[in-house]
């Protein structure tokens, strides 16, 4: 008989924090609630579940390096929300970000690190990477359940558009931008300076809008109107988030990069949503 691995370990303890999140009392309470007063159904609910639990426990036997251990469990919660508010293709989308995001932060890994301007614990994500990069779209995901808005759909997309916009812009940027410029006086600045935009970062960032914004499109997330909007507000937004780097995230002290990120998510949401309704009327 095999003695247990480490992996082994992971994943009964992950198991069990899932076990006890689910069955207390409380949590039922609040489970049954969710499903009756919102446009969630019992087995839309069971589904993401089952499903997202069978992928949490298939990555920790796997040692995925994607996601710290508390990450996963956080990334968990995110998948179990996503599917069961918008299906498929919301939690599509959300894995095709997260794919695509990590995929763009080893580029040129070892320059970066030698820089020190390198994604810490190795590019893995946290709790408050996970929900820094998704609280919006998430927000816009349950207020679809209660309001079923092409509107909403919308602000999801443009939200994860506008973080992979700025996740490619920065990487990308740091990897192989050649001059880079503090977005509030275009002076010359070290890559990896808070507020800093390169010519390569930029475009970069236009290329990740348009990979999120064109998976949402095929997803039927969104149409070519709101496709379009998601690549404005997008670019809007990851300007807005350099312009919050250079003024004011080293004078503030609780403006962490995973809060700045909710900002920029937010502002991503909303500049596509009120743009629909202006254009749309509704």
């Amino acid at each position: 008989v095999m003695a247990p691995s480490l992996g082994d370990y992971r994943v009964y303890g992950v198991a069990a924090q899932v076990q006890r999140s689910l069955s207390t009392p409380r949590a039922q309470v609040r489970a049954s609630s969710l499903v009756i007063s919102s446009g969630i159904t019992a087995a839309a609910a069971g589904t993401s579940l089952a499903l997202n639990s069978a992928l949490v426990l298939f990555a920790l036997v796997k040692e995925q390096n994607v996601l710290t251990q508390a990450g996963l469990f956080h990334a968990w919660i995110l998948g179990v929300v996503l599917w069961a508010t918008l299906g498929a293709p919301g939690w599509i989308l959300g894995v095709v970000y997260l794919i695509l995001g990590s995929a763009v932060t080893k580029i040129q890994k070892d320059k970066k690190e030698a820089l020190g301007i390198a994604e810490g614990r190795g590019g893995r994500r946290g709790p408050e990477n996970v929900w820094g990069s998704a609280a919006a779209g998430t927000l816009c995901a349950l207020a679809y359940c209660v309001d079923p808005s092409m509107t909403y759909k919308v602000g999801f997309v443009a939200s994860f558009a506008t973080k992979l916009s700025d996740t490619f812009a920065s990487e990308i940027g740091k990897a192989y931008g050649k001059t880079t410029y503090l977005i509030t006086n275009f002076k010359k600045v070290p890559p990896g300076t808070e507020g800093a935009v390169s010519l390569e970062g930029t475009l970069a960032g236009v290329v990740g809008s348009i990979l999120i914004a064109g998976t949402g499109y095929l997803l039927n997330l969104c149409g070519p109107l709101g496709f379009a909007l998601c690549l404005v507000a997008a670019f809007i937004a990851t300007n807005c988030e350099s312009v919050i780097g250079a003024v004011f995230q080293d004078k503030v002290k609780w403006l962490t990069n995973e809060v700045v990120n909710f900002i920029n998510t937010a502002i991503g949401a909303l500049v596509a949503m009120v743009a629909r309704v202006v254009i749309l009327g509704a």
